[in-house]
Parts: structure tokens; C-alpha cells; sequence
């Protein structure tokens, strides 16, 4: 096997890294969020064109979450876009609709930012999302 000379990840490895990085971002958001008094009702909920990261319950709200985890603050907080919430709102309208119990709570999108080395932060509806 010949002896790599870059000291660059190959493709696969860099992506295989960022996912396993994002379920431990997502792992620790879950927890923080347990501390807080949530109740996660699901973790890395995919459907067909949507994804969201975390779903947590506190007395009446639901929180549909996105957990980001960048190098810097300012660089988690500009990396939620357009495209994400639009994926996230479909997302929510289907578990809504495979859980009408939800639908007489509050219903809010929030996002987790982390950090390295920095207490998570918690933007309580940080984002728009289009359910009805």
C-alpha cells in the first residue's frame, strides 16, 4: 500500500469525520437541553427532503432544533441559511402530522451553537419555520 505524502484526510475520511463530529454535537446538545428541563422526543428525525437535529419538549413547547458546531460563534450562528430552514420546515410539518397531539402546543425553532471549549449556546426561536 503505497504511503500517503499529503497530510490532507482523504475525501471520505473528512466527511466521515464531520458526521462524527456532528452526532457528538448533537449528543451534547441533547444533554444540554435535558439539563435545561427538555424532554427529547427525537434525535436526528430525517424524512424525505427535511432533517432536524434535535426535537425537545418543555411544559407546552415543542422545540424543533438545529445544532451547529463551528470554530468560532459568529461562524455557528451564520451557518444556519435559507435552504436549511426550508428543510426543517418540512420536516417539522411531518412530524407534526405523525404527531397531532403536537399541534395545540407552542411550536418554535430553535438552534445550538457549539463552540470548542465554550458553554453551548441556546437561541430560543432562532428561526422562522413555515408549518401551517
Amino acid at each position: 500500500m503505497p504511503e500517503r505524502w499529503n497530510s490532507q484526510p482523504a475525501p471520505v475520511e473528512k466527511r466521515r469525520r464531520a458526521l462524527l463530529s456532528g452526532q457528538h454535537a448533537e449528543a451534547a446538545a441533547a444533554l444540554f437541553l435535558r439539563l435545561k428541563g427538555y424532554r427529547i422526543l427525537a434525535r436526528r428525525y430525517c424524512v424525505n427532503g427535511g432533517e432536524i437535529d434535535v426535537i425537545a419538549r418543555k411544559f407546552d413547547c415543542v422545540a424543533f432544533v438545529e445544532v451547529k458546531l463551528r470554530p468560532t460563534l459568529l461562524e455557528a450562528m451564520t451557518a444556519i441559511d435559507e435552504r436549511k430552514r426550508r428543510r426543517m420546515s418540512r420536516a417539522a410539518r411531518l412530524w407534526l402530522a405523525q404527531n397531532p397531539w403536537a399541534a395545540r402546543l407552542t411550536l418554535r425553532a430553535d438552534a445550538i451553537y457549539l463552540v470548542p471549549w465554550r458553554w453551548p449556546r441556546h437561541a430560543i426561536a432562532a428561526l422562522t419555520l413555515d408549518i401551517g
